[in-house]
């Protein structure tokens, strides 16, 4: 099989072509050749208006709930919808059942993804069962393929758990990754602590439960010289914790969601399931600063926080919902709905150059030779996902039926 992309700008900071619109012919894996007005008999052309091609997207953090929660997305489905999205790699929590925390596990997951079209990377457990308590079969789920370690929706509470990760992972040049919640701050929260929560009569969760929480393990990997990865972070607080980090020589790094970057806590204001979210959707202020982290390199990367629901898990009690979006497939015109200005480079980094290097994955660029793991995307194009249409078995999808700006185009391998 081959591919011919017609007169696409090269979005890659490091490629010798960046900013250039060239065609681009795929053969065997590799990019065959790179320049203008190719002519190959290909097995499939994309030729369209406004057409980037960046190194292969990918995404730090998604659930597909396989094994165990098989109702509400497998590693088939999942996989489905991160190349709708245009993602190359997925790195997924190890929240099953049972928990992705021993090698068995995690080649059982391995060997479900087989040779999809997407590379799947497994984040091993911590914790056993993510509970907290003892460390996981870290250095057997190391030699067998866990790119990082996160106890995922389960935050790791016990500071001395988290240094003894801290100093286990150091020895291989491992990453922790850490969902920035304090347990105890945000025990029986069911939105943002604020405004609107004393309004909606719920209990909220404050502002400093992921502040706490930051604060803790950026002293903790200080302390260790180790790597950790703050996923998912809410607060303009936790920006400033990051950014001052940063300065001081900390190996530190975080990701944000697209639905952190678009939606606040007045979503909530009819009580709607689908913005219940962990964490928890924040302020216009917190949001505008999550906007300017993106801009000034204090946030690293995108992680879609992809978490597909069954129809029952959201239609309840507000109470008693799960939380979570599934964003996959939308997260590309979300991210452009709430950043339009960005450059085609900037989302090149965060959402390939900058998890490759947290990850240790190895750098793709664009050039003649080089493997193919690319992603091709338009900015102007419009669109809708359809029920019918997507991909996930997931129903907690926002902007279902609406019309989309801005399109990544599937990818087989070739």
């Amino acid at each position: 099989m081959s591919l011919l992309i017609k007169n696409a700008t090269i979005a890659d900071p490091h490629s010798p072509h960046n900013g250039k619109k060239n065609d681009i012919f795929i053969e065997d894996g590799r990019i065959h050749s790179i320049g203008k007005n190719i002519k190959v008999k290909a097995g499939e052309v994309i030729e369209d208006k406004d057409l980037y091609v960046s190194p292969g997207w990918v995404d730090m953090l998604a659930d597909y709930c396989d094994p165990g929660y098989e109702h509400k997305e497998t590693i088939h489905t999942g996989l489905a919808a991160a190349k709708a999205g245009g993602f190359t790699d997925v790195c997924i929590v190890p929240n099953t059942l049972p928990v992705i925390g021993t090698k068995s596990v995690l080649e059982y997951v391995q060997r479900k993804a087989g040779n999809s079209q997407v590379n799947l990377h497994v984040l091993g457990a911590i914790s056993r069962n993510t509970e907290g308590k003892d460390l996981a079969e870290m250095l057997d789920m190391h030699h067998s393929g866990a790119i990082a370690f996160s106890d995922g929706w389960q935050p790791v509470q016990n500071a001395q758990l988290m240094l003894k990760a801290l100093e286990y992972v150091k020895s291989f040049d491992g990453t922790i990754i850490q969902l920035p919640l304090h347990a105890t701050l945000s025990s029986g929260g069911l939105m943002n602590e604020g405004i609107n929560s004393v309004k909606l009569g719920m209990s909220g969760i404050p502002a400093m439960a992921e502040g706490l929480m930051i604060h803790r393990d950026i002293e903790l990997t200080r302390y260790t010289g180790s790597r950790i990865h703050f996923s998912g972070i809410t607060t303009a607080e936790s920006v400033n914790l990051i950014k001052a980090a940063k300065k001081k020589g900390v190996r530190v790094s975080c990701s944000v969601t697209p639905y952190h970057l678009l939606f606040t806590d007045d979503a909530l204001s009819d009580y709607d399931s689908l913005y219940k979210v962990d964490p928890p959707l924040r302020t216009e202020a917190d949001r505008k600063a999550l906007l300017r982290g993106l801009e000034d390199g204090t946030i690293d990367c995108i992680a879609s926080h992809h978490r597909p629901q069954d129809w029952d898990a959201k239609t309840k009690e507000f109470e008693y919902t799960h939380p979570g979006m599934a964003v996959q497939e939308l997260c590309w015109s979300m991210l452009l709905k709430a950043m339009p200005h960005l450059s085609p480079e900037r989302w090149s980094e965060l959402l390939s150059v900058n998890p490759r290097k947290i990850l240790n994955l190895p750098e793709i660029n664009i050039k003649k030779g080089a493997a193919a793991s690319i992603t091709v995307f338009n900015m102007t194009a419009t669109w809708s996902l359809s029920a019918s249409g997507k991909k996930t078995r997931g129903v907690n999808i926002p902007f279902m039926e609406s019309e989309l700006r801005g399109k990544a185009y599937p990818l087989n391998r070739y």
